[in-house]
């Protein structure tokens, strides 16, 4: 058997026997692998802290489409459709001001040309990110929307499809659309509010009656 040796640096993927492994350690020399690793995409994937109160800006998705498809009692179903270069946040925070939407859940499906996603440290009470920086298919993408302070809060998480076949996926803080993505939202006609949850920083939802 062959030996082969691979130096790597922080913040590389690897490949192994078809995984994908982000390594964030210190520069380190592999030696004598007996299995198939590989170096995947390393200029592709940088690590962000993110704080939970990061405000989300609006009017980044000005190609934005939306549509009302049903309407039955209180509750609306609308199509909102993303053109190339719109930011998703954005734009779902700017359709819910506009539609004086206080609770709704959503899902959608497409493609976006990168993406910060993150997962919550509550020991820091920050988001651990990972900014994805090339083509990615939106294998899933769900979350809903309620109000703080009086202000709709959008809360999404995605899962990405890369060329190769992995997934990476999380808390969704940022995303550009290219081409396209379609999200449909069912609007509640009543509003559900947030609060700041002090353990972990973030604002959840207060489902009292």
């Amino acid at each position: 058997m062959r030996k082969s040796w691979l130096w790597l640096g922080g913040g590389v993927l690897v490949m192994w026997l078809g995984w994908t492994v982000l390594m964030s350690l210190p520069q380190i020399v592999l030696g004598y692998l007996g299995m198939p690793w590989r170096v995947v995409s390393a200029a592709s994937v940088d690590e962000v802290t993110i704080s939970p109160s990061r405000a989300i800006p609006v009017g980044g998705a000005p190609g934005m489409q939306v549509t009302l498809v049903h309407e039955n009692g209180g509750e609306k179903v609308y199509a909102v459709i993303f053109k190339k270069g719109d930011e998703v946040l954005s734009g779902l925070t700017d359709f819910a001001i506009q539609n004086h939407v206080g609770d709704a859940h959503f899902t959608g499906i497409g493609a976006v040309s990168g993406a910060t996603t993150g997962w919550l440290d509550l020991s820091a009470k920050v988001y651990r990110g990972t900014v994805t920086k090339e083509q990615v298919e939106v294998l899933s993408l769900t979350g809903d929307i309620a109000t703080f302070q009086g202000k709709p809060v959008v809360h999404g998480h995605v899962v990405l499809g890369r060329r190769d076949g992995s997934t990476v996926g999380g808390h969704l803080w940022e995303a550009k659309v290219n081409p396209t993505l379609e999200v449909f939202v069912t609007v509640d006609e009543r509003a559900l509010p947030k609060r700041l949850d002090d353990e972990s920083g973030m604002k959840v939802i207060d489902a009292k009656p």
